[in-house]
């Protein structure tokens, strides 16, 4: 958080639940959303994820439970009251516009005086860095452009709560990529409370203080990008960010077991019955001899190396047919040592990256 994210409101959702026939979009939600936080949500299509962000706008009214922004309920409110900023994926600029007319409107509908409009039209463009863009047609600009020229008339009334739908989603990958940190920026810097939605599993890592992950209306996971990567709370969310394999695990006594041996576990494993261990490409190592005390081993035999320039990326099965795959950094010196499609080798997995999750496909947190 910034020194200015006392600006944001924060946003308590409780209970809040919404059908479509047998169709449950959102399922006796629960989620609170500190004042000045960057929260993603994160899912497939059809998670939940856009019919939350639409129940915040006020564009869908759910059939029951509480909206309070700060201490104000909102489930009645209407959208032109509810004085949020929101970009859509799309944009929804006004292509007969000029720039600066399409970030003037929210003022406008305002009826704030033409002296303050013009000051916070022109604020707002140097704040998207698209100073002396005022007077060009919406025609005019690039994807990139477009998507600050939404934001600018998003942010030039200083809402308290920012509400953003995939609005980088038309972008090229570079210039998303960019955008991402931009955006990031942009928000410690205004320090409005935003609520981002995306399917996209990297941008919801790089941009967020917290993501919660949704499936079928439900809240399958809230945490910071680190608890969510490195400690998934069950399958969906371990398959779901990032790349994984699992492996079945067994309880024997105090022991936990997985392919015959017993694990090495830092991490307290959940109480659960049947189990499973992720395991994920760049946690894996190829080890030359058998693994030491804390290291987890695999028997495996090399079924393809892919070469990536800065990486490779090896797949190897183990006996039980599963197949891993593993990636790591290119060194010169190792280049010409790569294991061959046919070769055995042996995988380790540090005891602190073996994370052992429910097998079950996922409830909500």
């Amino acid at each position: 958080m910034t020194e200015t994210s006392n600006r944001g409101l924060p946003i308590t959702i409780q209970g809040v639940t919404k059908t479509y026939g047998a169709v449950h979009a959102l399922d006796a939600v629960d989620l609170s959303v500190e004042s000045g936080e960057f929260l993603t949500l994160l899912g497939p299509s059809g998670s939940g994820k856009t019919t939350l962000l639409m129940t915040l706008a006020g564009f869908t009214r759910p059939d029951r439970g509480s909206l309070l922004f700060g201490e104000e309920e909102m489930i009645r409110m209407p959208p032109h009251k509810r004085d949020l900023g929101m970009v859509f994926q799309n944009y929804a600029l006004f292509p007969h516009m000029t720039v600066s007319e399409n970030v003037a409107y929210p003022l406008k509908i305002r009826r704030r005086p033409k002296e303050e409009i013009d000051q916070r039209v022109e604020k707002a463009l140097e704040t998207v860095q698209l100073g002396g863009y005022g007077e060009r047609r919406i025609g005019q600009l690039s994807g990139g452009q477009k998507q600050r020229v939404a934001l600018a008339r998003a942010i030039v009334f200083e809402p308290r709560i920012l509400l953003m739908d995939e609005p980088l989603s038309a972008l090229d990958k570079k210039l998303r990529d960019r955008m991402q940190i931009e955006l990031r920026h942009l928000h410690d810097k205004l320090g409005m409370t935003t609520v981002y939605v995306t399917h996209d599993q990297r941008e919801a890592l790089t941009m967020s203080d917290r993501i919660a992950v949704i499936n079928h209306g439900r809240v399958m996971q809230l945490g910071t990008p680190k608890q969510i990567y490195d400690r998934p709370a069950n399958r969906f969310v371990a398959d779901f960010i990032g790349e994984s394999a699992f492996l079945p695990a067994q309880r024997d006594g105090g022991r936990i077991l997985c392919a015959g041996r017993e694990l090495l576990l830092e991490a307290s494993p959940p109480d659960a019955g049947d189990l499973l261990v992720i395991l994920r490409p760049e946690r894996l190592q190829l080890l030359a001899e058998e693994a030491g005390d804390d290291m987890n081993s695999f028997s495996a035999k090399v079924d393809d190396v892919v070469y990536q320039g800065d990486s490779f990326l090896l797949y190897a099965s183990l006996e039980d047919g599963t197949t891993l795959a593993l990636r790591d950094v290119v060194r010169r010196d190792t280049l010409g040592a790569l294991p061959r499609t046919g070769d055995k080798v042996l995988l380790g997995l540090h005891a602190r990256d073996t994370v052992v999750i429910p097998a079950e496909e996922g409830e909500a947190a």
